[in-house]
């Protein structure tokens, strides 16, 4: 399929349906482009009727043979997409990221041909799937069997081919009975898993995924999965986008990151993603650098035992700007302590700012069996790490001085640092989240 904003036609090209050929056209090694996106442009307008009003004047214009002014805005349009340009080579999986409405659904909608765009051409070679709403092109009143024929014959299959694949569908759905049951009387989830399952039943050369890898359960996901490792193996091609980093990171060779419809950054995937979390997340939050010493309380206001600073120390115990993945690294914690106190814990929440807050860790002294005994005067509680685990970026971390059993003596609840790449570590530890420090042996035996 082809799509040149001069001529406005989108023009088919052959889908190779012989198996044999298929297959032969479709070695993992091959290594040609399947989709072709260049300097494609789309523009909406915000204003209800506007938007009708420049409908029939574009309408209008085609009709008499004149040329539209695509590539300039009229008032109250914006670019959803801007000069974006890409190719997707055959048996290759690449990975939109973007915040919400940087484009990454019209890119789709545009490269399955359910619109096209205002400048650029595309071309896209072989049969497309594109998965862009699970479920939304079927009939409700249809009942699911119905349903199956209806979106199998829509995507080129005839119905002998839709008749021999029908029951695996119907197996891989795993809907049962309600296979002859009206689709509106399906759950979501299910109405979910039979699209899918009608999809990747159509052997595309090209799969449009649009947040569609968290259909069903656990065990279902996993199915899903191993599929489409399946089908990328005969040379089907993913466009994929997902809200979540590790679904790119773990299907995707490449990415390309949107924002506000143009292309930031495109590339590996590892880079592309890493790029992208510090953008969305940790992009002009502020955090701590070095000793941070906290105002001293009055007595009014101290529990008993006061957090006085916080800070890194490294190897040779002076203090640190940042610890760095893989290096070894001591957390400190200084108390100004008021009288005697024993069963003292520590308790600190790390959180990674880059995956929306989300616990990375939970150390507890209690938990280890080690309970303190603090002298009057002023002391450093230390976490000796032998390797900084965590991979590099931004965190937060809550900060708990409590006497056992549930006596708090103070709380720090947002001290904010940041983990730096070592030169030892590999740029593919965006893949993980944390670090492993280890050593690879081969031994006969």
């Amino acid at each position: 399929m082809t799509y040149d904003s001069e001529d406005g036609k989108f023009l088919m090209n052959r889908t190779i349906s012989e198996s044999t050929d298929k297959d032969s056209a479709n070695q993992p090694g091959d290594n040609e482009v399947v989709i072709s996106v260049d300097g494609v442009s789309k523009k909406f307008c915000r204003d209800l009727k506007r938007s009708l009003f420049y409908g029939v004047q574009d309408i209008t214009t085609d009709l008499v043979g004149g040329r539209r002014q695509s590539e300039v805005l009229r008032p109250s349009e914006f670019w959803a997409l801007k000069d974006v340009s890409f190719q997707l080579r055959r048996g290759e999986a690449l990975g939109l990221v973007g915040a919400n409405g940087a484009g990454k659904s019209t890119l789709l909608r545009i490269i399955s041909g359910l619109i096209k765009p205002d400048t650029g051409l595309i071309k896209v070679k072989g049969r497309v799937a594109p998965l862009i709403a699970l479920g939304a092109g079927f009939n409700p009143i249809l009942t699911g069997r119905e349903n199956i024929y209806a979106n199998m014959a829509i995507l080129g299959l005839s119905k002998t081919e839709i008749e021999e694949r029908f029951d695996a569908v119907v197996d891989f759905a795993e809907i049962g009975d309600a296979i002859d049951a009206p689709v509106q009387t399906y759950s979501s989830g299910m109405a979910a898993r039979l699209g899918f399952a009608s999809a990747i039943h159509v052997d595309p050369d090209i799969l449009l995924l649009d947040e569609v890898l968290a259909v069903g359960d656990i065990k279902f996901r996993a199915k899903c999965g191993r599929r489409l490792a399946e089908i990328r193996e005969k040379g089907t091609s993913f466009i994929l986008v997902n809200h979540k980093p590790a679904a790119i990171l773990s299907i995707c060779d490449s990415a390309v990151y949107l924002s506000q419809g143009k292309v930031v950054l495109k590339g590996e995937t590892n880079l592309i993603i890493k790029q992208y979390e510090e953008d969305l997340m940790i992009k002009g939050i502020e955090y701590s650098k070095g000793k941070v010493v906290l105002p001293e309380k009055d007595e009014t206001e101290s529990g008993g035992i006061d957090i006085t600073y916080l800070c890194f120390r490294g190897e040779g115990n002076d203090i640190i700007d940042f610890p760095q993945t893989g290096k070894p690294a001591y957390f400190c914690v200084g108390c100004r302590v008021h009288r005697k106190f024993d069963d003292v814990y520590l308790k600190c929440k790390v959180c990674d700012m880059a995956r929306e807050n989300e616990i990375i860790l939970d150390l507890n002294s209690d938990y280890d069996n080690n309970l303190f005994s603090l002298e009057t005067g002023n002391t450093e509680i230390q976490i000796k790490m032998s390797s900084c685990n965590l991979k590099p970026s931004t965190y937060s971390m809550e900060i708990y001085l409590v006497k056992k059993p549930q006596y708090c003596f103070d709380i720090i609840q947002n001290f904010r640092f940041k983990v730096e790449e070592s030169e030892d570590v590999n740029l593919l530890m965006s893949r993980n989240l944390y670090y492993q420090d280890k050593e690879w042996v081969v031994k006969n035996i």
